[in-house]
């Protein structure tokens, strides 16, 4: 048997598992080296092959595509500093637990170290980023080495969907030549159809005699708090909103927990308690006897400041499987557990506790103060970056996706998504938290087919405006909406501010773009609206536009800070009289 045929077998029969282990996606940046597995996977009958050129921004668009999907997505590219290119988007899927397949190519192992071109140091090169790393072995095609191939490819797969999902990587030593020979017989080997390695994967729930200890704990205690924070279970905003009505507990829900839209009651939702916390004061009068959090740390900086002045109560953090996501610093007591069936369990042992109805109303009152002042008009034709968004989700079309960037557009998503009956799941880079590669994941989300609107400054978009490449190519029905404060507004928010000898180099990094030219240059459709009649009008128009659409909004960084303070103090003054 030839070097040919040993290639073109090993590396037929891996990327054939791939596919029977579950995976149907998997983003190529174009190389030489990769030339095996991208040729195998583009003539691979079940496989998408998307083609991105940019490796950073691939490995975005494989983010999104993953957190859309909810499932593995895998990476192909060449040797060198392209892998290295994957680093952000993979330090983004650890943290925000997301499931990629990171596959990179490699120079054998008598080109290392030894000068030879495209060739850096790629064992572990993620370090402790990857759930799992494993070097391939050289390609050899006997029966003992294709089982080889296959069983690490279904590894791959069950590893990175399973537990705490994130990222792994396998490193492919190939030599050359480097071109598969698809004409021999039964390249793609096993006709089996089952995948090599299969696993039952169970939800963790808690045995009768640990629910019976926590809701005698809870049940001790008359004024509770559940706290929603990002997470993407669908079945999770019914049975949480459930166990709050049984128990008559307000939910602080973060606009990533998916439980601000749907059809489930939202009745003891409190979307406003970001403003509402805020102040020093209404957090001392709001003193629980307990929070319960589910999900990751919300992204309300007041919420945090609210959960570390409360360290003297017993506080509560629910994780599906394992981990320590609780950044307040707190003494905690963790609950490993499915959270829709811990919510289910609890709300059918809900007995006669000590739960304050006084207590949820009081929240129901101050919520409803809040969410008047927020959604008061101002009567100017000018659009702040808070009525950007808020005209925004008057709009967004049912059965659709929001992808917020980071910085002041998750913020303000924050502060004005309310409740809908809508259908919409809200994305974002919420792991590491970075501007970097949000075009790309937004793009990434919108491959599934459901409309996408992606949100963000004109830092975030200005820094990856090479992912838009990726909607010309595939002609992908995005709606992205630049709030353009020319720099980087949330430091108008933050004490840097404080110092104008420094602030506009160092912090404001005024850009001075004109979008424009680079949206046409990706053939989009681009808008300028200067009111808010008008942003909602191209809005509109953009989701019934297929492609790409881009709709930027012209903010003053100064008028939008005073705005929001005059927004919550309006807020903290209404609810200290009431």
């Amino acid at each position: 048997m030839n070097h040919t045929e040993k290639l073109t077998r090993y590396t037929a029969n891996f990327v054939d598992e791939l596919f029977k282990s579950g995976l149907t996606d998997v983003v190529v940046s174009p190389g030489s080296r990769s030339t095996p597995l991208a040729m195998t996977i583009s003539e691979h009958p079940g496989l998408n092959q998307w083609v991105v050129l940019d490796e950073r921004s691939a490995a975005f668009f494989a983010l999104g595509m993953a957190k859309k999907q909810q499932k593995g997505v895998a990476i192909v590219c060449t040797s060198g500093t392209a892998a290295a290119n994957y680093f952000p988007a993979i330090i983004e899927a650890y943290y925000s637990r997301v499931p990629l397949v990171v596959l990179t190519a490699d120079r054998p192992h008598e080109l290392r170290d030894v000068g030879a071109p495209q060739s850096i140091g790629q064992l572990k090169l993620y370090g402790d980023y990857a759930k799992w790393f494993h070097e391939m072995a050289l390609p050899e095609a006997d029966d003992h080495m294709l089982a080889y191939a296959r069983n690490k490819a279904s590894r791959a797969v069950l590893t990175a969907n399973g537990g705490n999902s994130g990222p792994v990587h396998l490193n492919f030593p190939y030599r050359e030549p480097l071109i598969p020979d698809f004409s021999l017989e039964n390249v793609w080997g096993d006709q089996n159809d089952i995948s090599f390695y299969t696993a039952a994967d169970g939800k963790r729930r808690l045995d009768p005699a640990q629910l019976d200890a926590l809701s005698g704990k809870l049940q001790c205690l008359s004024k509770g708090l559940i706290v929603c924070g990002p997470q993407t279970d669908p079945a999770f905003a019914q049975a949480v909103t459930a166990f709050a009505r049984a128990w008559r507990l307000p939910v602080l829900a973060d606009p990533l927990s998916q439980v601000r839209a749907g059809q489930h009651d939202k009745g003891v939702i409190i979307e406003g308690y970001d403003a509402i916390l805020r102040s020093e004061t209404l957090r001392q009068r709001l003193k629980p006897d307990f929070i319960i959090r589910f999900g990751a740390m919300p992204v309300s900086k007041a919420y945090l400041f609210y959960a570390r002045e409360n360290h003297d109560i017993p506080q509560f953090v629910v994780e599906n499987t394992a981990g320590y996501r609780e950044p307040a610093g707190n003494r905690t007591e963790w609950i490993y557990a499915d959270a829709a069936l811990l919510c289910q369990d609890l709300t059918n042992r809900c007995g006669n506790g000590a739960s304050d109805a006084d207590w949820l109303e009081t929240w129901q009152q101050m919520n409803q103060t809040a969410k008047d002042h927020l959604l008061a008009s101002d009567d100017r034709d000018t659009v702040t970056e808070g009525e950007a968004v808020r005209r925004l989700l008057e709009v967004v079309p049912d059965e659709s996706s929001i992808y917020v960037g980071n910085s002041m557009a998750v913020r303000d998503l924050d502060t004005f998504f309310m409740t809908t009956y809508k259908s919409v799941d809200v994305l974002a880079n919420r792991g590491a938290n970075g501007i970097d590669g949000m075009v790309s994941s937004g793009l990434g989300a919108s491959a599934a087919g459901e409309p996408v609107t992606l949100v963000l400054g004109d830092l975030s978009f200005f820094h990856d405006m090479n992912g838009l490449l990726a909607a010309k190519h595939y002609d992908l029905n995005i709606t992205i909406l630049v709030v353009n404060n020319n720099g980087g507004g949330i430091f108008s928010f933050l004490p840097q501010v404080n110092h104008q000898a420094h602030f506009e180099a160092l912090f404001g990094t005024p850009p001075d773009i004109d979008f424009q030219h680079a949206v046409n240059m990706y053939g989009g459709s681009y808008q300028r609206p200067a009111s808010a009649p008008e942003l909602k009008q191209a809005l509109r128009e953009s989701y019934q536009y297929d492609g790409l659409s881009v709709i930027e909004v012209n903010t003053d960084r100064t008028a939008n800070m005073e705005w929001h303070r005059r927004k919550w103090q309006a807020i903290e003054t209404s609810l200290l009289k009431a």
